[in-house]
Formats: C-alpha cells, sequence, structure tokens
C-alpha cells in the first residue's frame, strides 16, 4: 500500500502558500489556540477542553485506551481521508499542505479514502473548529471553520488530536511547570483546565507546542488564565506549526522509525 497523495500535488503544494482565513486579529498575532477558541466561541456542539468532541464511544483519554491509535503497516501509519467539496480549491490545498507535514518527520501517511476503509477522518467545513480524540471505528468528522481555522497549524492541531494528542497543559505533570489561575478563568470554562492522565511518552513539558493554550486562554478579566512557573512573565500558546516535541511525540506513540 502507498500513499495516494500524487507527487503532482506535492509540487503544487511547494508553490502555493497556505491560505490563511481569519476574521479580524492575523492567526499569526492571535496563535492558533486563540483562533479556535475565538471560532468555538458560540459553539452549540459539546466539547472538552475548548476543542475536543465528546464520543459516546468511550471516555476521552490520551490514547491508553485499546484501540485509539491508528493501525500501523509495514512501518507506516496509513490514515484515509475525505475533504469536503465544500472547501474551495486553495482550502482543500491547505488542509492538504497540513496532513503533507506530518510526511516529513513521522510515519503518518495519510491516503484518500476508499471502499472498504473502515475507519477515516472527513473534514468539513463546519461553523466550529473541533476533533475527536484518537481513532474512532467507523469514520469521524473534522471541522474546519473557514473563518478562522483553515491554515496550517490549525490542520496539525486538530489532525493530532485524532492521532490521539490532549492539549499540553491538561498533562498530568502540568502542575510541575504552570500554574492555573482559576480565578481568572470565564466562569463555566473550568473545565477546559482539567487535567487528563495522560500518557507523557517521556517527553518535556513544552510551551511551544502547537497543542498548549496562550496565557490568557478563556481570561474573564484579561488577566493570565496560565503563568509559567519558570518565569511568569513569558508568553506562549502562540505557535503557529508543529514542535519538534510534538513531532517526537508522534514518532515515540507510533514507534516510528
Amino acid at each position: 500500500m502507498t500513499p495516494i497523495f500524487p507527487f503532482i500535488v506535492q509540487l503544487l503544494l511547494m508553490l502555493l502558500p497556505p491560505t490563511v482565513s481569519v476574521s479580524g486579529d492575523d492567526v499569526e498575532n492571535l496563535g492558533i489556540n486563540e483562533g479556535i477558541a475565538r471560532a468555538n466561541a458560540n459553539t452549540t456542539t459539546p466539547l472538552i477542553h475548548g476543542d475536543i468532541a465528546i464520543n459516546l464511544q468511550r471516555n476521552a483519554d490520551a490514547c491508553t485506551a485499546a484501540g485509539c491509535k491508528w493501525p500501523k503497516t509495514g512501518g507506516y501509519v496509513y490514515v484515509p481521508v475525505i475533504i469536503s467539496s465544500g472547501f474551495n480549491y486553495q482550502e482543500g490545498l491547505t488542509i492538504i499542505n497540513g496532513l503533507i507535514s506530518f510526511y516529513e518527520k513521522t510515519c503518518i501517511r495519510f491516503m484518500w479514502e476508499r471502499p472498504g476503509h473502515r475507519d477515516f477522518l472527513y473534514f468539513f467545513p463546519g461553523s466550529e473548529c473541533w476533533s475527536h480524540l484518537g481513532r474512532l471505528p467507523g469514520g469521524q468528522a473534522i471541522s474546519l471553520q473557514k473563518l478562522g481555522c483553515v491554515n496550517l497549524g490549525t490542520v496539525q492541531h486538530e489532525v493530532l488530536h485524532a492521532l490521539g494528542f490532549h492539549h499540553e497543559q491538561v498533562r498530568s505533570d502540568r502542575d510541575d511547570h504552570v500554574i492555573i489561575n482559576f480565578g481568572n478563568i470565564q466562569a463555566g470554562m473550568e473545565h477546559n483546565f482539567e487535567k487528563e492522565e495522560t500518557n507523557n511518552l517521556g517527553s518535556p513539558y513544552d510551551l511551544n507546542s502547537i497543542m498548549h493554550y496562550g496565557n490568557f486562554a478563556f481570561s474573564k478579566n484579561r488577566r493570565p488564565t496560565i503563568a509559567a512557573k519558570s518565569n511568569p512573565n513569558v508568553r506562549f500558546g502562540l505557535a503557529r506549526e508543529m514542535s519538534s516535541n510534538d513531532i517526537a511525540r508522534v514518532n515515540v506513540l507510533y514507534g516510528c522509525d
């Protein structure tokens, strides 16, 4: 089995810059996680941790439950995908660009969904931005709102959720690295900061992870909700693409060479 994204598409992606569609502030100034939070500000979809869709098939976890990882065949992890025709040409290329970014340094290989594929990712232009956590049997959706979520970093972020990764600041060891200022969090949003029993894969805590909230995530008073213990004044949550630690974790979890 080989990846089905044709070589010509990869050449096109080298020539065409990724689309960044954000209403108002530039995503480069907001950071990926703030852009996602704005896209989901009025969500009607049941979400945990801001952008993880709740599923009834199992409890949300850090990919420790049996069967939540995507299977590996011959050294590669093949993940079938469908990209909705509701995205225009360049939006589709942006999503493909985000998927191909996993090729360079991991063993994840995305391929077009075909009849007979039981599990797959379906990207659609929803009114919000979210993904499920880990692989679900029977196919699963990834919602990418056009005005805020169709950019390289957000595609990577939501795909990392689908591969089984939580947000960085809910790691089981987060209290060793950051302080959560619950008094500054919007009422009813405290659940987004609950710790999970994560498998941290021996990796260091990473303030530069694409999966880390910003200092002011869900703030009710413009005061920080998260502060680094090492330096309370350091800014984080501004990543626009996967960090080296994000990539390393994919490789450890999926046993990539």
